[in-house]
């Protein structure tokens, strides 16, 4: 069987970081003070490296003593590699900051990824468009804690669409999760003042005209809104949870 040709071809590196230095220098060879090893899982063995020019291999025991060594430098967050320089190539495949520090450009995947993102936001945007101002309202209390009586029609519109544009996927979540309504519905009564906050908003009290009690006491780091919701949703609190909808329809 004719063993296929290796093909040899440019390839292009960038810093992972957004904020990439104007000029950023890649630890080329293995020192004491800053290990640079590839282990080989075939052998068991810490396998040194050093990128040198003139070598066929990037790995020290395979190098012999003539050694060309030159900088790796990325320029404006990217380093372009030739494919006449295969060893360089190699050299950062194996490098152990590939993958954290710096990855290899692959336009075909970042494209993939891309139109991924983009069918997100498209789908996100038209379930956004496809909302009564019922919906809205209710979406708008929950993610945005707004009392939405103050607010027109056409702002909570737009904010619900440029929000489901910039965060598809937590919209699309917020909009299939069955607790939505019950969650807007709570953050009315908040905003009609039928359940209020005190001792900077550690414990919920109900605010009605027969009943000025204690509801719940908010733990340290937890959603107030989330836990009124699942308090009036138990057994204990559904009682109130009907009285509560009956104040507001009235």
């Amino acid at each position: 069987m004719k063993k296929d040709k290796k093909v040899y071809e440019d390839k292009v590196y960038r810093l992972t970081r957004d904020a990439a230095p104007l000029s950023y220098m890649l630890s080329s060879k293995h020192t004491k003070r800053k290990a640079l090893l590839y282990f080989d899982e075939e052998t068991g063995v810490n396998r040194a490296l050093r990128y040198a020019r003139n070598q066929k291999s990037p790995f020290e025991d395979e190098q012999d003593g003539n050694l060309i060594l030159e900088p790796i430098v990325f320029e404006d967050g990217f380093l372009h590699v030739p494919k006449n320089n295969p060893v360089l190539q190699e050299f950062l495949h194996y490098h152990p900051m590939n993958g954290s520090r710096f990855v290899e450009v692959d336009e075909a995947k970042d494209a993939e990824e891309e139109v991924e993102i983009l069918n997100l936001e498209v789908d996100a945007l038209v379930e956004a468009s496809k909302m009564s101002i019922e919906q809205i309202e209710t979406m708008s209390r929950v993610l945005f804690g707004r009392d939405t009586s103050k607010i027109s029609t056409a702002e909570l519109k737009r904010d619900i669409l440029i929000f489901a544009k910039s965060n598809p996927s937590d919209f699309l979540e917020a909009i299939n999760d069955p607790t939505m309504k019950v969650q807007g519905t709570v953050q009315l009564f908040f905003d009609k003042g039928l359940l209020t906050f005190r001792r900077n908003k550690k414990e919920i009290w109900f605010n009605t005209p027969s009943n000025k009690t204690r509801m719940l006491v908010v733990p340290f780091n937890e959603d107030p809104l989330y836990l009124a919701t699942s308090y009036l949703q138990s057994d204990e609190g559904i009682d109130s949870l009907k009285m509560l909808e009956n104040l507001i329809e009235v």
